[in-house]
């Protein structure tokens, strides 16, 4: 059976210049595994959304399954959602978006920490997805729901009703000499009408 624990029962998250910190220690994580619910605070979804680039960030949670991979590895499954306000591309209307991003991440030990463990010996890893490094022994669950919050965000955000149209080729915007054209015209002695 996994332990379940919410954010409040582990020291509350915070912000710096690099975003959400929710630092877990792979000492932390039973053999059974750890499942974590993040609901972000008034003040890390501000700091978050000045980051991010958005106008507003009303909702921000993820959720996590921790587990222990090998002797000194995590494996971490979980899901980010979010509502994000931003502004629409088209109108520049103020418009809300929801986030909702995957997230299936393998740490293992960074190289220097490894030491000689494994040394001369290979490894087998995936060159699809390689592992992430664990600084520390520690994941940063907070950093890790902040980098696929920024990654799910539209970077061109639009009303769901609006459609961008450019000009026609007969419209006389289109053809920026088409003034031109006509005083030419009527200076060889044309109508311009």
């Amino acid at each position: 059976m996994r332990e379940r624990r919410k954010e409040g029962a582990m020291p509350p998250g915070r912000t710096d210049a690099y975003g959400w910190r929710v630092p877990v220690h792979q000492a932390e994580v039973p053999e059974t595994g750890l499942h974590l619910d993040l609901v972000a605070d008034e003040t890390v979804r501000a700091a978050l959304a000045e980051l991010a680039g958005l106008t507003a960030l009303p909702r921000l949670t993820a959720s996590f399954d921790m587990t222990r991979h090998g002797r000194s590895g995590l494996h971490v499954i979980g899901r980010v959602s979010a509502t994000v306000g931003q502004i629409c591309g088209v109108t520049l209307d103020p418009i809300e978006n929801e986030v909702d991003e995957a997230i299936d991440i393998l740490f293992i030990p960074a190289a220097a920490e490894r030491g000689g463990e494994g040394e001369g010996k290979e490894v087998q890893v995936s060159l699809d997805d390689p592992p992430e490094p664990m600084i520390g022994g520690t994941v940063d669950l907070g950093a890790l729901a902040t980098e696929f919050l920024v990654l799910g965000i539209d970077p061109y955000p639009r009303k769901s009703s609006t459609v961008f149209q450019t000009p026609g080729a007969s419209d006389d915007l289109a053809q920026p000499f088409a003034a031109l054209a006509a005083l030419k015209e009527k200076g060889r002695g044309g109508q311009v009408g």
